[in-house]
């Protein structure tokens, strides 16, 4: 018996960064108001930048935007398929949310039938729960030398039934050439898209007009849209509009009073932890591997990496370590982030070769902590509990606000591989799920987390910088070190998101033909 399908559209790009993601969450948003029960859907995702849902699965942080776009939990139906590069060992491959092992490129062509039977799977699953999925494409549908192992563009959008609107980025010049390239090296497929949407536009949209009626008649296909170019979305990034990011290094402002630099890492995971710091009014936050930025700042943070020991080995030839230490030396408040709090420790073990062929190497040294990785990642939604406060509360008026972190868990995810040990006990957490043996050798899902040692203190805990009164905490130490006077509001980093999540939506509506867009679903 065939399934009934839900509706579906899909969002391909002529390439990269053409912004597939953010117009996908849009669309989410603009059905979700409709009262339309609508879910994202990205069949493979290669991403650093992970995010883990309720049931303990590991799926891409855009599809977990995008399902907060929509209004629902995030699944990992909705990114059945994760690739992780790690460098010279090739991509851990994760499917319906957990590792299934590390491939190399043609290790993992040869794993299509399972992976492709994984996409179905979820699709199916999806299907039955919504009554609407938007779909998001990779890279491009036409890359000539990957259409025969396909699994995330056109062979799902066949598979869905789902009209495809092919999306250009005007940005970066030769738009049309793109579109109508795609078409063509598409072939017999091309059928499947039905109209174009020209995004990232500055300027007079009457010049461009000229250029919309060509390529219809080239190709037989609308226009559908132009959407103008948005310097600040106030959204998190996908990794590769993240990239580019690093290459706009800028200087600090000088109105800006707490300086946060976060240490560059080649393999860097899990960016958006920060992306809340840049909505504080007094900061100012910048990606460098400047060892005068990081010996100048307020506060240094060492982010996740994909590959913990390559990074450190890269910082280590760099002499960022040495510049880290100075930091400390000086006073400035040191944070490590999962990755980078195993760096900032005495050793690191891999017995296994998990990551790297080096079994062992010093890390950083400033925490009194010793990591062993072992082949089970731990993934699962926190709850964190400070264990002793006094190392972070720096408001002594009981009115004020903030009071009532000390009553409240901090909420986050661990997403990790291996395990830490020493002078740990900064946070209780509650794992939220049972994920692995150990868990169930000991009957509990309560453990600690978290080392410090003087300025410098580290975690697992990923999202915990998305905890507001947390995060002001952190940044009002920084500034009483400095001699300022701490600051007596806080900044709602969920309600800064959802308000982004609407204007982008309200932009889509206003510029995209969204009657065009119901008519080719079937709405």
């Amino acid at each position: 018996m065939e399934l009934l399908l839900a509706k579906a559209l899909m969002i391909q790009g002529t390439g990269s960064g053409a912004g597939k993601s953010l117009i996908t969450a849009a669309l989410c948003r603009i059905f979700k108001n409709e009262g339309i029960k609508v879910a994202p859907f990205k069949a493979q995702n290669m991403a650093l930048n992970s995010y883990i849902t309720a049931e303990g699965a590991e799926i891409g942080r855009a599809q977990a935007l995008q399902a907060e776009a929509a209004g629902i939990e995030p699944a990992a139906d909705m990114n059945p398929v994760l690739l992780k590069a790690s460098g010279e060992m090739g991509s851990q491959v994760i499917v319906h949310g957990k590792v299934h092992s590390t491939m190399k490129a043609q290790e993992y062509y040869a794993f299509k039938k399972t992976a492709w039977a994984a996409v179905k799977e979820s699709f199916d699953r999806l299907s039955l729960r919504h009554d609407l999925i938007i779909m998001e494409g990779a890279g491009s549908p036409a890359e000539i030398n990957l259409m025969d192992v396909d699994i995330v563009n056109m062979s799902a959008a066949k598979y869905a039934k789902a009209p495809v609107i092919l999306v250009g980025d005007i940005d970066k010049g030769g738009v049309f050439a793109s579109i109508y390239g795609t078409v063509k090296l598409l072939g017999r497929s091309s059928r499947h898209i039905k109209g174009f949407v020209i995004n990232k536009f500055r300027g007079d949209a009457e010049i461009l007009k000229p250029g919309l009626d060509m390529i219809r008649d080239k190709t037989g296909k609308p226009v559908i849209g132009v959407l103008p170019y948005i310097k600040e979305i106030g959204l998190p990034e996908e990794d590769g509009l993240f990239f580019e990011r690093f290459k706009q290094i800028k200087p600090f402002e000088r109105f800006k009073q707490i300086k946060i630099v976060i240490v560059r890492l080649q393999y860097i995971a899990n960016f958006t932890d920060f992306d809340p710091f840049s909505y504080e009014p007094d900061v100012e936050l910048i990606y460098s591997s400047n060892p005068s930025d990081i010996e100048n700042a307020d506060i240094v943070i060492i982010p996740g990496s994909k590959n913990t020991v390559k990074d450190l080995i890269l910082l280590k030839e760099n002499r960022l370590d040495e510049s880290i230490k100075q930091a400390y030396s000086k006073g400035i408040r040191v944070i490590g982030m999962c990755g980078g709090y195993q760096m900032l420790g005495k050793k690191i073990y891999d017995p296994h070769c998990v990551e790297s062929r080096h079994k062992e190497i010093d890390g950083i040294g400033l925490l009194n902590i010793e990591t062993a990785f072992d082949k089970t990642k731990v993934t699962s939604q926190v709850e964190a509990e400070i264990v002793d406060g006094s190392w972070l509360m720096v408001h002594s008026d009981k009115n004020y606000e903030l009071s009532a972190m000390r009553y409240q868990p901090l909420k986050g995810y661990e997403i990790h591989m291996g395990q830490s040990m020493g002078d740990i006990g900064l946070f209780r957490i509650n794992r939220l799920i049972e994920l692995n043996s150990l868990n169930r050798l000991n009957g509990s899902t309560l453990f600690m987390d978290g080392s410090m040692n003087g300025n410098c203190w580290g975690t697992y805990i990923h999202g915990i910088f998305d905890n507001d009164a947390f995060r002001r905490e952190i940044i009002d130490q920084a500034r009483k070190t400095k001699g300022l006077d701490t600051m007596n509001s806080i900044t709602s980093y969920s309600d800064i998101k959802d308000k982004a999540i609407e204007s982008l939506a309200s932009i889509v509506k206003e510029n995209i033909d969204m009657d065009f867009i119901k008519r080719i679903i079937g709405l």
